[in-house]
């Protein structure tokens, strides 16, 4: 059975910093492209950051240059490391892998608030 598990959600100031994590079982994430997903409250879900096979990322511009994709592939874990969050960050974040199967977790909250 497949499985991708985020953490590291919760409340954080304005301007702060999160780390988020997707721990991936039954599935090798070394093979997928992996991808950061996030809906808030009325709005459709969106493309956060991707991270191919090969190690290239990409970013929604709105996150770019305080966003940061990585992968461990010996801890089957993909990061999301998020600074100088704002307001608009807020929102429930989601891990997706896909290769020829597309895999979902089953998100995170993140609330950036004072």
């Amino acid at each position: 059975q497949v499985q991708l598990v985020e953490s590291g959600g919760g409340l954080v100031q304005p301007g702060g910093s999160m780390r988020l994590s997707c721990a991936a079982s039954g599935i090798s994430l070394s093979i997928y492209t992996m991808a950061w997903y996030r809906q808030a409250p009325g709005k459709q879900r969106e493309l956060v950051a991707a991270h191919t096979t090969g190690g290239s990322a990409n970013y929604a511009d709105s996150v770019k240059g305080r966003f940061t994709i990585s992968r461990d592939n010996a801890k089957n874990t993909v990061y999301l490391q998020m600074n100088s969050l704002k307001p608009e960050d807020t929102a429930v974040y989601f891990c997706r892998a896909v290769r020829v199967t597309i895999y979902w977790g089953q998100g995170t909250q993140v609330t950036v608030s004072s």
